[in-house]
């Protein structure tokens, strides 16, 4: 009768969100209205949704597990460079963005470069986009896993953990490009509004519910801190400046992370990412879109510290109170306290706010995707003569298109996940933004930031060069041993965006823009 409740609780999450998707198809009808609304969203529905793209199903359980097993917050360090890199934005694209009315941000680069820089940024971005989307799915299903073990009376095989992820990722899959399909952009920003009410409930009873659970309370918790509490200033062991700088680039919580790595990461998700910045330029005008970009910044941080603290305390529950069936794998803890301790309808409330990040994050994905591949390659090959409901019609299919590619880089990401348990989440689904996201953002800053640099030619030859030095620098597949490297230099995932920019740039002007190119971009700034 207990799980009856949380069943219906969820069904009841559904239905209210696929409802309101549904609902928002007449007003979807043109390409403008199902990509951007029509520009007539209120700020804080801009607001609100920005969060659902950020706080995905990997932050509700990858934020716990990093404060469950590192007992601090230096995760949040990072919200330093987030506000940073929300005010650049917000001052330096966004503008230039509702200026030149763009849909697919990468229009702007065929204006300012050619076309060849719009099609290879605007591919490098739905390759990146459909893989990080894919990995972080199957995290939904990590909370159904271990509610068949309490079924099952054990630990869960690998081979049914496989199949109950494959299967959520297709489910939750499935329901959010309905609506999206449908709805378009009014329907990610709506619903995405309910998941973060949902969210919100979801914490604000989780906190106090687990802080009653553990003895001493606030005292116990506080015992369990370890330090640096906070601010991580990456001092090695050993002495001397080379130790210095290698613990720096190589350690991923820093403080130098936090300012330098993290505004570089930010300005790359939130400038140039048509997942984040296609919400943004739904706002009525631009002044509201920086302030509900910048305001995001600054709620993020309560909301990330929560999640972090839960995992805190959750160490702090789990030491006042041992379990013998407390999972091995860390990111299993918190769906584990989910499942054995939270009563019956707020067990379902908290599992319908992991569901809610899923499909929040994945709606706007798939809208994003669909607007890419729509904007930058099949609607300009139609023609001026197709209809609106054709090119809404191409939208729509290009949403099922990509749906079905995240469902299946969802079920190999679900396989590996299954057979590898020791791997961390958030490094996981950052570590593939960040081999391309930096020189996506390094042609990008290269564009506003100049007026006679880049050329289509340069820019490509920059944009791999860019690729490639993260590449080495990651030490993928093991490269610099292959290359006769003893010891390895592998640069921490918050420094990969920074050093694809600056290598992007490096490159990229070094080639003159063709002054056809300067002559177009002086009369439309005129």
């Amino acid at each position: 009768m207990a799980y009856l409740i949380d069943a219906l609780v969820i069904l009841a999450y559904f239905g209210i969100i696929i409802a309101i998707g549904l609902s928002q198809r007449s007003r979807s009808g043109s390409v403008e209205g199902f990509t951007l609304g029509d520009r007539q969203i209120a700020w804080w529905a801009v607001l609100a949704s920005i969060l659902a793209a950020e706080i995905s199903a990997a932050t509700f359980l990858g934020a716990p597990e990093a404060g469950y097993s590192r007992r601090n917050w230096s995760y949040a360090q990072f919200a330093i460079g987030t506000v940073m890199a929300r005010v650049i934005v917000s001052f330096l694209f966004i503008p230039i963005f509702y200026k030149h009315g763009v849909i697919s941000l990468y229009e702007f680069l065929e204006t300012r470069f050619g076309p060849m820089t719009r099609k290879f940024a605007s591919i490098t971005f739905m390759v990146t986009r459909v893989l990080a989307m894919g990995t972080r799915l199957y995290v939904s299903a990590i909370i159904l896993v271990l509610a068949v073990a309490i079924w099952q009376g054990g630990a869960v095989e690998p081979q049914t953990k496989f199949w109950l992820y494959a299967g959520a990722v297709v489910v939750v899959t499935l329901m959010t490009a309905l609506y999206t399909s449908v709805g378009g952009i009014r329907a990610v920003i709506w619903t995405d509004f309910i998941q973060v009410g949902v969210l919100v409930a979801s914490l604000g009873f989780t906190i106090p519910y687990l802080l009653s659970k553990i003895p001493g309370g606030w005292d116990t918790v506080a015992a369990t801190i370890k330090s640096p509490v906070f601010f991580d200033f990456a001092q090695p062991a050993q002495s001397g400046a080379w130790a210095w700088v290698k613990n720096v680039f190589t350690s991923e919580y820093t403080i130098w992370a936090a300012i330098i790595g993290s505004t570089f990461v930010t300005m790359s998700t939130h400038g140039i990412d048509q997942d984040t910045v296609q919400r943004m330029l739904t706002a009525k005008n631009r002044r509201q879109s920086a302030f509900a970009t910048i305001l995001s910044g600054i709620v993020d941080l309560p909301i990330v510290s929560a999640f972090i603290l839960i995992g805190v305390m959750l160490h702090a529950y789990y030491q006042a109170h041992p379990t013998p069936g407390l999972p091995a794998e860390t990111r299993e803890v918190f769906p584990f306290f989910i499942m054995h301790e939270m009563p019956a309808g707020m067990r379902g409330l908290v599992t319908a706010g992991i569901l809610a990040t899923a499909m929040g994050s994945l709606s706007t994905a798939l809208n994003a995707l669909a607007t890419s591949l729509s904007r930058d390659f099949i609607l300009p090959r139609l023609g001026p003569d197709a209809t609106e409901q054709q090119q809404v019609a191409v939208l729509r299919w290009s949403t099922v298109f990509f749906a079905a590619l995240i469902i299946a880089v969802g079920v190999a990401t679900a396989w590996f996940m299954a057979h590898n348990p020791k791997v961390e989440i958030l490094p996981l689904v950052l570590g593939i933004l960040v081999f391309t996201f930096g020189s996506l953002l390094g042609v990008f800053l290269l564009a506003v930031l100049t007026r006679g640099r880049g050329s289509d030619v340069g820019n490509l030859i920059a944009m791999t060069s860019g690729i490639a030095a993260v590449l080495f620098l990651s030490n993928v597949l093991g490269i610099q041993q292959k290359l006769g490297i003893t010891e390895p230099f592998v640069l921490s995932f918050p420094w990969r965006i920074t050093l694809g920019t600056l290598v992007t740039i490096s490159v990229a002007i070094l080639f003159p823009t063709p002054l056809v190119k300067q002559q177009h971009r002086y009369l439309a700034e005129q």
